[in-house]
């Protein structure tokens, strides 16, 4: 027999599915507290605002960090970033719902659009990191490149569960990436 999920987490999926369901603003703390289960003082225990719950969910999204030797072939940089877009896409493709969701609400809530954009920020860092490793040290370029991917990826992603089979988001980025790569190669940015 497992143990009961504790009630923050319980909360926290309520929310997601409540708010993915009917929207933020739709969806009162009271039924949040009805569908995890708990007593409605007990969402406020934990989230003192109703805003703190979509805050924590940019808490639930993949982790943004990568194992760099997995992804990176040294002197081999459309390799790492193929290799590197896989595992992104594959890590945030299961979010897609509450990435959806996070990304509509950050519209209307500033706390999210500030989380969701410090999450970016490292995001750009770590495809920045495979890139320096990839290229075994050599930078120039580097920033714009990684500035670039990252936007790439963060625009796919926010509308890939609309995306029919023929749409950018769902396209190989392979040529692109083959392209950046030849663009930090012939030392441009």
């Amino acid at each position: 027999m497992t143990a009961p999920e504790p009630a923050r987490e319980r909360i926290l999926a309520a929310a997601e599915e409540l708010f993915a369901e009917r929207g933020f603003d739709a969806t009162p703390t009271s039924k949040i507290a009805e569908r995890a289960d708990v007593p409605k003082g007990l969402v406020h225990y934990y989230f003192a605002k109703k805003v703190d719950l979509l805050t924590a969910l940019v808490g639930r999204l993949p982790e943004e960090t990568v194992d760099r030797a997995a992804v990176v072939v040294p002197g081999d940089v459309t390799e790492s970033l193929c290799r590197l877009v896989a595992v992104l896409d594959e890590r945030l493709g299961s979010s897609a719902v509450l990435s959806h969701l996070l990304w509509r609400e950050a519209d209307t809530h500033p706390a999210v659009r500030d989380a969701l954009h410090g999450r970016f920020d490292r995001f750009v860092e770590e495809i920045r990191a495979v890139l320096l490793a990839a290229r075994e040290g050599a930078g120039t370029g580097v920033d714009s490149a990684a500035l670039l991917l990252a936007s790439t990826l963060s625009y796919r992603h926010s509308v890939y569960r609309h995306a029919d089979e023929e749409s950018p988001a769902r396209l190989d980025l392979r040529p692109e990436l083959r392209f950046l790569a030849a663009a930090l190669d012939a030392g441009v940015g």
